[in-house]
């Protein structure tokens, strides 16, 4: 057995995440993947970026700050292997290349900014494979604070993938328009027209929270009509007694709102009645697939 810490530096429009993995390599057994510690950090980048265009030069050394602190906590675990990728922020900020370069100078450490495109095929090499079964079709939906990552699968094989400036931040920035509503929409009804008994796959901390506030067993569904039901008991509430009721994060109290719209709406879309949520995100796909070569 041979034993090797990787870690994933997550760096989204809600929050900066860092994931370290124990990688377990057998001899005559698959390769696992087990999750040691996260640690996430909430510079919500996507409010700078959706409004102003660039990121302020508070959180430029916000950023700076949490790199330095996930470098000290790579070394004292020993991680032997990383990589930190930017998403849709990132991918918008005007600043991006500077921040980049500010954060290397200051700690050594590199920030890759991936396409939307990489961001699909990185959250693919996942263990969602392994939730997924061979005879049945699922919309995995992965929302972030700047964009939704969308892809089919059936029987067992990536139909298509697209990516959707649809965000928690820029919803709540009021940063989509209906056209991207509608675009979403068709692609979601243009791609799902020859698929039948649809079922969603559900990504992200906000549906994470949602389903375990739920109660139910891992591996369990959430149906459309809890989720509906709950978006409008979430909805009735204000900011305080989402935090002060539900023991929710602040930074969590008000995206929550706008994910589970997204969920709904993708459901409604390809007229999924259920959910799963396996808990897998960018972050496991980064570790996979650095262990793989892929990135």
């Amino acid at each position: 057995m041979k034993l090797t810490k990787y870690a994933a530096i997550d760096i989204g429009s809600n929050g900066v995440k860092l994931l370290i993995a124990n990688v377990v390599e057998f001899k005559n057994k698959e390769t696992q993947f087990k999750k040691s510690s996260l640690i996430r950090v909430p510079i919500r980048l996507g409010e700078d970026v959706f409004t102003k265009g660039i990121i302020s030069e508070n959180n430029k050394n916000r950023m700076c700050d949490a790199m330095q602190a996930f470098q000290l906590l790579m070394k004292v675990n020993g991680v032997k292997k990383f990589k930190a990728c930017a998403t849709s922020a990132m991918r918008e900020a005007d600043n991006s290349d500077e921040i980049i370069h500010f954060i290397r100078e200051k700690t050594g450490l590199q920030i890759d900014i991936i396409d939307s495109k990489t961001e699909a095929e990185i959250i693919s090499s996942t263990d969602l494979k392994e939730f997924i079964q061979n005879d049945k079709t699922y919309l995995y939906v992965d929302v972030g604070g700047g964009s939704t990552e969308f892809t089919f699968f059936s029987n067992g094989e990536l139909i298509d993938s697209k990516s959707f400036k649809i965000g928690t931040v820029r919803l709540l920035d009021n940063k989509v328009g209906d056209s991207v509503w509608d675009d979403t929409k068709e692609w979601i009804k243009k791609t799902s027209k020859h698929l039948n008994n649809i079922s969603l796959i559900g990504s992200g901390g906000n549906i994470n929270k949602i389903f375990k506030m739920s109660g139910k067993r891992e591996g369990k569904s959430l149906s459309y009509v809890y989720l509906k039901s709950y978006y409008n008991f979430l909805d009735k509430m204000n900011y305080d007694e989402r935090i002060s009721e539900l023991d929710l994060n602040p930074d969590r109290a008000d995206v929550i709102i706008p994910a589970t719209k997204i969920y709904l709406k993708a459901m409604k879309w390809s007229h999924a009645k259920k959910i799963y949520v396996p808990k897998i995100g960018l972050s496991d796909g980064i570790i996979k697939s650095l262990y793989m070569g892929k990135i």
